[in-house]
């Protein structure tokens, strides 16, 4: 009769443990998709920024090495990402595919001035910036005019940040939510415990020593957890790559190694914090509580 009773209450412990672990790993799981979302939307938002350029026309009768010189200056500042050097004849060859036909047989000469396109940094790519750089380009005795699209760049920006304020506003609540989750998913457990934990407070054993055991089999759930919700990361990520081919290029191996690195790290402290309180509290209640 023992037996079976020890048989049951094994089994009743080894469903909680596989239950609370599958609960943790699908709270991990969440977490590091909300991680891989914020990561890949500030790298778009970048690529966005960075593909926004302005066109700086240079003076007629500017030779090839001037408007290069100026191109290395551009290259060689803070806030430039890249240029492009295009001549008359680019400029034209450029004009005449988006008009689809040969203007300059029709007008007999190339109206058409030689120009640098200039592509900012992500953290120069708004109209203050690139207005300053504007008044330093007019110094250059070859600049004739600097042209951007003032709208664009404000929309740009504007919906860049709304957008990344909507992610941060509902990744900050799906982690509320998990971590209530997980703290919820450990009471249980814990719970389940409490007058193992009350008859080792009754027999002289101190606080330390009951929360030990607690607290590494707390650990070794957080690692299977992370395993689980490292396992499932990647094969999202290996089944959307195989949809979108580009999106293992946004997210680069050192950023997905630090999401399963953080991922694993938060899961040891929830489960640490969430199981030294809950064995806290029942260790303060008295034996007559432990029924209520």
């Amino acid at each position: 009769m023992a037996n079976v009773v020890n048989r049951a209450t094994r089994g009743r412990l080894r469903n909680s443990y596989i239950s609370s672990i599958i609960s943790i790993s699908l709270v991990l799981f969440t977490i590091g998709l909300l991680g891989i979302l914020l990561i890949s939307a500030r790298k778009l938002s970048n690529y966005v920024k960075e593909n926004i350029g302005f066109d700086i026309y240079l003076n007629e009768g500017v030779s090839d090495a001037d408007a290069l010189f100026l191109k290395k200056q551009l290259d060689a500042t803070s806030y430039i990402k890249s240029t492009q050097y295009f001549t008359q004849q680019d400029a034209a060859r450029i004009m005449a595919a988006d008009l689809g036909e040969d203007f300059i047989a029709y007008l007999g000469y190339n109206p058409l001035n030689a120009f640098i396109e200039a592509k900012l940094k992500a953290d120069y790519a708004n109209n203050d910036s690139i207005a300053r750089i504007e008044q330093w380009l007019k110094q250059f005795p070859q600049v004739k005019e600097v042209d951007y699209q003032r709208s664009l760049i404000n929309l740009v920006n504007d919906n860049v940040s709304r957008i990344g304020m909507v992610i941060l506003v509902f990744a900050a609540l799906m982690l509320f939510i998990s971590l209530v989750l997980i703290n919820n998913t450990l009471r249980l457990s814990v719970y389940s415990k409490r007058f193992l934990i009350n008859t080792m407070k009754l027999v002289g054993a101190n606080w330390g020593f009951i929360r030990k055991p607690f607290l590494l089999r707390s650990i070794l759930h957080a690692l299977y957890s992370s395993v689980i919700a490292i396992a499932l990361l990647m094969g999202l990520l290996y089944a959307v790559s195989k949809e979108v081919t580009n999106i293992l290029s946004i997210l680069d191996p050192i950023s997905i190694i630090s999401i399963f690195v953080a991922v694993t790290l938060l899961g040891i402290v929830i489960n640490l914090l969430a199981t030294f309180m809950a064995v806290n509290k029942f260790l303060r209640l008295s034996t007559d509580d432990l029924y209520y």
